[in-house]
This record gives C-alpha cells, structure tokens and sequence, in this order.
C-alpha cells in the first residue's frame, strides 16, 4: 500500500469549537482533533492534520486546507464522498488532492481571503447570531468601502494586530477589500497575502467606525502610520468571520 501525501480543502462551522488548533485541555474540543480522530477512523491508523490557518474560537470555514499523509488504496479524489459518514454534521471535507513531498499548506500560501459579515437590521435575528455580528446603526457602506481602499497594498498593520500573536513581522499585503451590502447584511471581503492575529476582525471593527461616521479614509491611513493597536476599532466577534479560500501556485 502507497504512502500518499494528500492536501484536503475542509469546510466547518467553527460554533462549538475551540479554534483550528489542537489544544492540551482536551475539555476543549477543537476542529483539528475533530478531524484527526475521525479520519483515524476512517484510514485505520493515526492522522496529523497539517492546517494553512489557525482559526480562532467560533470562526468558520468554507476553504481551509490541511495536509495528511496516509497509506490508503483509496482514489483521492474520491475521498471527500468517502468520508461523509465519518465526519461530524459540523466539518466536511470537500476536495481532495495530492500534492509534493515538500509541499507545505501554510508556508507555500500565496493568497488568502477571509470574508467579515455583519447583521445590520434594527433588530437581532437569533436565527444569525452564531454567524455574523450584529449592529442596528443604519452603516453607510458607501463611507466603509472607502476607508477599506485604504487598506490596499503592503503596510506595516501593527495597529490592526492583537497581542498575543508569533509573527516574525506586522508586515502585510492586501490585495483587493470590498465592502458590499446584500439584504440586511453587510459583508467585507479581504484578500491579502497573509493575516495578523485578530487583523480581519480588528479591520472589521475599524470599518464599522467608519459607517457610523467616526472616521473616514484619513483616518484608516493615520490608524495605519500610527503602528498603535489602540487607535484601531474594536476587535470584532468571531462569529461574523469565515475563511473563504486559500490559494497556492500550484493547486
């Protein structure tokens, strides 16, 4: 039986789970050892999930990618089907890939996108509460696109990082942020080479200042020079945020 080396595109709702990362307090159940006992299971031998992103308590997924080595005689690209039944109803596995020996799911990231959403009605929906933040302030999306486009390109976002974070440098580039409006929901989507702890929330925060008419493109960009995290909004919940996609160059 061969040795393969495959790459996994998993989508979860992160609710009841203590982040991606596995963690010593097994009272905390989290996403990576979720996924690690059930494809044990299901290969019949011990599985290391090697994740491309370290998503927080409550934050969801529609395009993490993991990488597993096992001995399987299964067709990969007919693991995901495979797997369903031994999965909880939370976490699935949606596209399967074999990739390089020295392939590495977080180091050999080119792209990520992340998508923020907001619940901007008059009053809470209960029916939304685990999937979005809610604000009843009537947002002026027009005003939080624009101070978003300030954000665009390589910058120092030490303002826009919580403590507590292992990055060697603040230093970050973002490609494209939007900020659109579909029903009662406003939604900013950002894609950058790579994120800062807490960054997509803490630009979440900031943003919503800028609908409520507090700031305004300025003053995203003296929040950016000011390399102060207190100058920056707050850190919003983890419950509005989801981790859309996450490319490489060659899969």
């Amino acid at each position: 039986m061969m040795k393969k080396r495959i790459m996994i595109t998993v989508a979860y709702d992160g609710s009841e789970y203590f982040g991606w990362q596995k963690q010593a307090d097994k009272s905390c159940p989290t996403v990576q050892e979720t996924l690690e006992k059930s494809l044990g299971v299901f290969f019949k031998q011990e599985i290391n999930c090697i994740g491309a992103s370290r998503t927080d308590r409550g934050v969801h997924a529609f395009g993490q990618r993991a990488v597993i080595e096992v001995y399987t005689t299964v067709p990969t690209e007919k693991l995901p089907m495979a797997l369903h039944s031994f999965l909880p109803e939370d976490i699935s596995v949606v596209d399967a890939v074999e990739v390089e020996e020295n392939f590495h799911p977080r180091y050999d990231c080119i792209q990520k996108t992340y998508e923020y959403k907001i619940y901007n009605a008059k009053y809470r929906n209960p029916v939304f509460r685990k999937y979005s933040e809610f604000n009843h302030n009537n947002l002026d999306i027009i005003a939080m696109d624009a101070a978003a486009k300030a954000l665009i390109g390589e910058h120092d976002f030490k303002s826009f990082a919580a403590s507590g974070g292992s990055a060697k440098t603040s230093v970050r580039t973002i490609f494209d942020i939007s900020v659109k409006k579909s029903g009662d929901f406003i939604i900013i989507r950002v894609t950058g080479n790579g994120f800062l702890y807490n960054m997509v929330r803490i630009i979440a925060g900031t943003l919503i200042l800028a609908g409520e008419g507090k700031i305004d493109r300025r003053g995203v960009k003296e929040i950016l020079e000011a390399k102060d995290r207190t100058k920056a909004g707050k850190t919003a919940g983890p419950q509005g945020l989801t981790l859309v996609e996450i490319k490489y160059d060659k899969y």
